[in-house]
């Protein structure tokens, strides 16, 4: 495990205040926050926001990631586009766990329009919180990477 406590945090337009709520919460609990935007509310395109945040954890620049738009979905397909990513979209605590428990998850995606602030801070504490198990699921996780080409 690396001793990196750099995470990236972005997001398109529909989810700039969660997402910078996001960032003072995290940094309040010791991590060192890359937030790279957007600041303003114009509309913007998701994809290259996730992608964007998906290199700087691919490069291991930052250990984590952390991006948002309106379900997290869009925003988690363009993430997982890039290799080495294993970017998830949480909802509930449990989710958060496992994606990084089973997983190795370096990234979590949220919805801005689906979860609210307090479960958001919940789902960011559970998925930092957990631990990849290695094991049984160390393979699995190896079986996802042959994937990428």
């Amino acid at each position: 495990m690396t001793d990196n406590r750099r995470i990236v945090l972005s997001s398109d337009h529909a989810a700039i205040q969660l997402r910078q709520s996001i960032a003072a919460h995290v940094a309040a609990h010791g991590w060192e926050v890359v937030d790279i935007g957007p600041t303003t509310p114009e509309s913007t395109h998701y994809p290259k926001h996730g992608e964007a945040a998906a290199r700087l954890v691919a490069s291991g620049d930052c250990r984590f990631g952390i991006i948002l738009c309106g379900t997290g979905q869009g925003i988690m397909m363009a993430a997982n586009k890039v290799r080495g990513i294993r970017c998830g979209v949480c909802a509930d605590t449990f989710s958060a766990r496992m994606i990084r428990q089973h997983n190795d998850a370096n990234m979590l995606s949220l919805g801005a329009r689906v979860v609210g602030e307090g479960l958001a801070l919940d789902i960011v504490d559970a998925f930092l919180a957990a631990q990849f198990e290695g094991g049984r699921h160390a393979a699995r996780v190896e079986m996802i990477g042959v994937l990428e080409t």
